[in-house]
């Protein structure tokens, strides 16, 4: 940052600006008028508008509309399925220029040095990655993580720069019920911010949660669930991820009234759904195209969420912002032309002169090797616990189907669509292996299986053939992580993801073009679903409702208890 004298006189045009951005329109995020005049630039901070300066750097912007960089207020960085280095690399020319990330899903392999991972890169991004601390590792008593964060664990990790409270806090019963080391991580986060993960809670329950001093929330999927979050004092995050698309739903509830206190995120959104559609600019996109007026989309996207996170140095295209900056061609296109983060363009250049971390989590899968005969079930009831996939969201539907047992085994029904589901224990802790069966995917063959398993991240596995789903599940081992799609005895595609069992340590194209070799070849398996790979992942979350799974058992996320065998 430049001293304050010389920013003070650059903005006084006493001194050439370091930077001046000429012939554009200003989209003012306060009065929702295009504004003409140039924006001076010294160091990272904006220091004059509607004007004209002279500046050592003069950049042409002639026909293009300047907005403030976006804010993804909510996401899990590891479910791009890349390294913070290469998120940065795939997002920022989008004009995302600040992510609020919860690193929780490395930090259920490895624990503290996953977030100390992401605080490091953190420093060497052209973004500004904002790294929560993980408040549920795990997420519940139901299930088996790599690794454990008490309230003792997280101090140590506070006071990094990249910070700003805790992140989201998905034990809800938790919190409602004041469970001790609930209460102890709320108590050191007291007069912070505390991220809210509270799906379908509404009421009395609901008043307690936020009474805890829990100021946003990104689970509404309906807009009478988050018009009452919003009437509770609760800032609503508006998410369009790969798997939970509820932009549709709570488009509606979004005006130029309401968005002071909406904003943007996409939670989990993987490297091939941001080639085809795009990131936080698809979202604006799609608002917009929907009725909302522009001046609430942009607001939500960037000066809301500044707000919302008390990130107050960013979110205006005005004197004494942080200058990220996004030159569009138009407000309804919403297509970066040009993007500035912290003052500096985002192009090749800025993305080659970056520093780096040495990757971590390597060899974290330790599955127990399976057989055939690991998947077979043991109840023997006809009535069985199905999960039921709503596509579009990870909320799912607690089914109940007779389904015959046959030599002491319920066997997948293809023709039902009904198929086995299993998660392997993977982090070398007990080897537990759960089964179960789901209805959504399609699959008539083969198996799919993935270490992306939310938010404990075993292994999860679906299939109609055995054989297959053991060859899919010890496919894991040997890769380190990732994804594999498996039919006859025989590898149709597959992604390593070294890195924690979460994240490859190749470039974000590699890895979507190897996305869209899976989806093929999970389509040639008769699998329906857009993006079967998240999906996958989301069914063993336990504190989404209604039915899940884990290593521990089926999941009845209403009763938050495990369903005897």
């Amino acid at each position: 940052m430049a001293d304050l004298e010389t920013r003070i006189a650059q903005g006084r045009g006493d001194a050439p600006a370091d930077k001046v951005l000429r012939g554009g329109h200003v989209f003012d995020l306060m009065t929702g008028e295009l504004l003409e005049g140039d924006v001076a630039i010294c160091g990272d901070t904006i220091v004059g508008t509607l004007d004209s300066y002279e500046g050592t750097e003069v950049i042409d912007v002639t026909g293009l509309i300047l907005v403030p960089g976006f804010i993804d207020t909510h996401l899990h960085i590891e479910s791009s399925l890349v390294t913070p280095f290469e998120f940065d690399r795939c997002v920022t020319p989008r004009g995302v220029t600040t992510a609020i990330c919860d690193p929780h899903e490395i930090a259920n392999v490895i624990g503290a040095p996953g977030i100390r991972y992401f605080q490091e890169a953190s420093e060497h991004t052209l973004m500004d990655i904002r790294v929560q601390l993980s408040s549920c590792v795990p997420s519940t008593h139901m299930e088996t993580a790599g690794a454990e964060l008490l309230a003792e664990d997280l101090a140590p990790l506070m006071g990094h720069p990249s910070g700003i409270g805790l992140a989201e806090f998905m034990n809800y019963p938790g919190v409602i019920h004041r469970d001790p080391e609930a209460m102890k991580k709320l108590r050191l986060f007291a007069g912070g911010h505390v991220d809210g993960h509270c799906p379908l809670l509404l009421g009395r329950d609901l008043n307690a949660y936020i009474a805890a001093g829990i100021r946003t929330e990104h689970e509404a999927t309906s807009a009478e669930e988050a018009r009452e979050k919003l009437r509770k004092g609760m800032r609503v995050l508006i998410r369009e991820g790969s798997v939970s698309k509820d932009l549709d739903a709570l488009q509606p509830l979004l005006s130029e009234r309401t968005a002071p206190y909406m904003c943007l995120c996409t939670d989990d959104r993987n490297p091939l759904d941001i080639g085809e559609h795009g990131h936080l600019d698809y979202m604006i996109r799609r608002l917009i195209e929907l009725g909302t007026p522009p001046l609430a989309a942009y607001r939500a996207a960037s000066l809301s969420a500044a707000e919302a996170f008390g990130l107050k140095d960013r979110g205006l295209i005005a004197p004494g912002y942080r200058a990220d900056i996004v030159a569009l061609d138009t407000l309804e296109g919403c297509r970066a032309q040009m993007v500035l983060a912290g003052g500096a363009p985002v192009d090749d250049a800025a993305f080659a002169a970056r520093g780096t971390v040495a990757p971590v989590g390597r060899a974290s899968v330790k599955a127990p090797h399976v057989t055939p005969e690991s998947f077979r079930t043991t109840g023997n009831r006809t009535e069985t616990d199905v999960i039921g996939i709503r596509e579009g969201q990870i909320l799912t539907d607690h089914l109940h189907e007779e389904i015959d047992i046959t030599d002491g085994d319920k066997r997948a029904d293809p023709a039902r669509d009904l198929v086995r589901i299993a998660v392997v224990e993977r982090h070398g802790r007990n080897g537990n292996i759960a089964t179960g069966f789901v209805r959504g995917f399609g699959l008539r063959a083969g198996a799919i299986a993935s270490t992306v398993c939310h938010d404990h991240h075993n292994i999860a596995c679906v299939g109609v053939d055995y054989a297959d789903m053991a060859l899919a599940a010890n496919r894991l081992t040997e890769l380190e992580g990732g994804f594999v799609v498996v039919q006859g005895g025989e590898i149709r595609a597959e992604l390593a993801l070294p890195v924690a069992g979460l994240m490859s340590l190749d470039p974000f194209e590699a890895v979507r073009d190897r996305l869209v070799d899976l989806r093929a070849a999970a389509r040639d398996l008769g699998v329906t679903l857009e993006e079967p790979f998240l999906q996958l992942a989301f069914l063993a979350l336990p504190v989404i409702p209604a039915l899940k799974i884990t290593d521990r058992g089926m999941v009845d996320v209403t009763r938050f208890e495990i369903i005897p065998g």
